[in-house]
C-alpha cells in the first residue's frame, strides 16, 4: 500500500511540474481595478489613479539595437516576457502578433523580453512563429526583468504587461493568453485614456 501511495505522489508531482510554464501568483499588489483569475491565467487592470511611477529600462534587442523606456513614452507599450522553449509562449505568439498588427499604427507598440535565450534562438523563434516586433535579450544580466519587477512581480513565464503613455503599469496578464480579444480590450482601454 505504501508503494502505491509513493508512486501516486511521485506521479502527481511530476504532472504538476510539466503542466506548463506559468505559475499562479497573487494579484493583491495590483492596485484597484478589474481582476480575473482562471487557474494559471490571471489578469489585473490597474486604475489610472493607482498606478505607480514610470518604469525605466534599457536593453539590446535580438538584432543588436539598443532600446530604452524613453523610446516608448507617449505610446501604449505591451511587454511580453517569454522564452523559446516555453509551450504557452509558443501558443500565444500568434495572438500577440495579431494584436500588434491591429494596433501598431494607432500609438501602440510591442516589445518582447526574452529571459532565457540568446539572440540567434530568439530570431529563429520569431521567424518560425511570424513575430515581427523586437525582443530584448535579457538572459545575460536580467536588468530589464529587474526594472519591471520593481513595478510588479514577474513570477511566471509568460507574463504580459500593458504600460500606459506615461510609462506606468496599466495591466498585468500572467499565463498564456486564451485569446487575442482579452489583450485587445485592455490595449484599447489604455489607448482610450486621456494622454
Amino acid at each position: 500500500m505504501n508503494r502505491k501511495l509513493i508512486a501516486l505522489s511521485a506521479a502527481l508531482i511530476i504532472m504538476g511540474m510539466v503542466t506548463g510554464c506559468a505559475a499562479t501568483a497573487q494579484l493583491s499588489d495590483a492596485g484597484a481595478g478589474a481582476s480575473f483569475s482562471d487557474g494559471d491565467f490571471q489578469v489585473a487592470e490597474i486604475a489610472a489613479s493607482d498606478r505607480g511611477k514610470p518604469v525605466q529600462f534599457e536593453g539590446i534587442t535580438e538584432t543588436g539595437e539598443t532600446v530604452t523606456s524613453d523610446d516608448y513614452l507617449g505610446e501604449v507599450l505591451v511587454v511580453n516576457f517569454w522564452y523559446a522553449a516555453c509551450g504557452p509562449c509558443i501558443v500565444e505568439a500568434p495572438m500577440l502578433e495579431e494584436v500588434f498588427q491591429r494596433f501598431q499604427d494607432t500609438g501602440v507598440d510591442f516589445l518582447g523580453v526574452n529571459t532565457y535565450d540568446q539572440a540567434e534562438t530568439a530570431l529563429s523563434f520569431a521567424r518560425e512563429n511570424k513575430v515581427t516586433y523586437p525582443s530584448i535579450i535579457d538572459v545575460n544580466d536580467g536588468q530589464v526583468k529587474l526594472a519591471f519587477a520593481q513595478l510588479t512581480p514577474i513570477q511566471a513565464t509568460p507574463t504580459t504587461l500593458v504600460i500606459d503613455r506615461q510609462g506606468r503599469l496599466a495591466a498585468r496578464i500572467i499565463g498564456q493568453l486564451p485569446s487575442a480579444s482579452i489583450l485587445s480590450t485592455i490595449v484599447a482601454d489604455t489607448l482610450a485614456e486621456a494622454p
